[in-house]
């Protein structure tokens, strides 16, 4: 990664010194220091080269573990999701603490600079090579909260409204997704409450579920619901979720299928993500598609959703041998595979 080779060239001695938000890179895996990343596929590989790794939700206690020396911050595409970054760092590590920041140009590092001016915290550029900058900074106590972070709005469907938990790092952040609106209206008929949920059809997974608005229709219906998502502040998110509307559900992190071994269900429901950062990336929802029959009881169906142009036909034929269409809007398209 082209940060990592910024970083790489710096003289500083990075042990112990917490890795925020990193990107997936062969020279932080075989370094020192802890991960702090809501990525659990990459908290996995870390573990995975015995390498520590967290989830801002399971931080390591400063008061029990000792402060990090200092701290890298990988600035994110998103801006807001940067700023809570910073905001939790400055709460929960020491004053004075060394705090890094690094990010390609286009992905707005620049705007750094206002933000830590705002906080009424010093900074000054360290480097800039590989059309990404670096900054420094010493982190210091502000006045705001980064549980401000956390919003709730209302998702109306129809006659009906759902309250959705929402924060920075979460799919559709703050409204609801298009494609997802179209999966929710053509889930009636796939799935009619009192004919097919409870007893029959009762035991729901929810691949991907960001906000939880699929989890909260699900339940609201009777469904016994299973929500699972690689991103911890989607969990988070998916449990306010749950809990503003007073449903009953489980929210777990998991990627794809990876704390769901040797369960199945009589639905499995997705809007399932395909970017990465920038990047197109079809692994995710190609392990959801050709996984799923493994996880779906006999006559269990797989429902999702996704942008018209993917690819994913191909796939639902081979992991199933067939497929109907349910919806298509142009834009979107809901498909539907049984398992056999």
């Amino acid at each position: 990664m082209p940060t990592c080779q910024l970083l790489a060239r710096q003289d500083a001695d990075y042990r112990g010194w917490w890795w925020v938000a990193p990107p997936r890179d062969p020279w932080l895996e075989a370094g020192e220091g802890t991960a702090i990343s809501a990525d659990l596929a990459l908290r996995a590989a870390w573990r995975a080269v015995g390498r520590p790794a967290h989830s801002p939700f399971d931080a390591p206690s400063v008061s029990d573990h000792g402060a990090p020396g200092g701290a890298v911050l990988f600035w994110p595409k998103s801006h807001a999701l940067g700023e809570w970054w910073l905001l939790w760092l400055c709460a929960i590590l020491p004053e004075g603490t060394p705090l890094q920041l690094v990010g390609e140009n286009q992905g707005g590092i620049k705007r750094v600079l206002k933000v830590l001016a705002a906080l009424g915290l010093g900074s000054r550029k360290l480097d800039s090579a590989r059309r990404c900058s670096l900054f420094e900074t010493r982190l210091g106590r502000t006045a705001i909260d980064p549980d401000a972070a956390w919003t709730t709005f209302a998702a109306e469907l129809g006659e009906e409204r759902i309250a959705l938990a929402s924060h920075p790092g979460v799919f559709g952040h703050g409204k609801l997704d298009d494609g997802t609106r179209l999966l929710l209206e053509t889930l009636p008929d796939a799935l009619p409450a009192g004919e097919r949920l409870g007893d029959v059809l009762g035991d729901v997974l929810d691949m991907g579920c960001g906000d939880g608005i699929l989890a909260a229709w699900l339940a609201r219906r009777g469904a016994r619901v299973t929500a699972v998502d690689v991103n911890a502040f989607a969990v988070e998110a998916t449990r306010r979720t749950l809990a503003a509307n007073g449903l009953a559900g489980e929210a777990v992190e998991s990627d794809v299928y990876s704390a769901l071994a040797g369960r199945t269900f009589d639905a499995i429901v997705s809007n399932p993500p395909f970017h990465q950062e920038r990047a197109i990336d079809y692994g995710p929802a190609a392990r959801l598609i050709l996984d799923a029959p493994a996880h779906l009881k006999p006559g269990g169906q797989l429902l999702l959703v996704a942008n018209a142009f993917l690819p994913y036909p191909d796939r639902l034929e081979r992991a199933f041998g067939g497929f109907e269409l349910l919806a298509d809007d142009r834009r979107f398209r809901v498909y539907r595979a049984v398992k056999r």
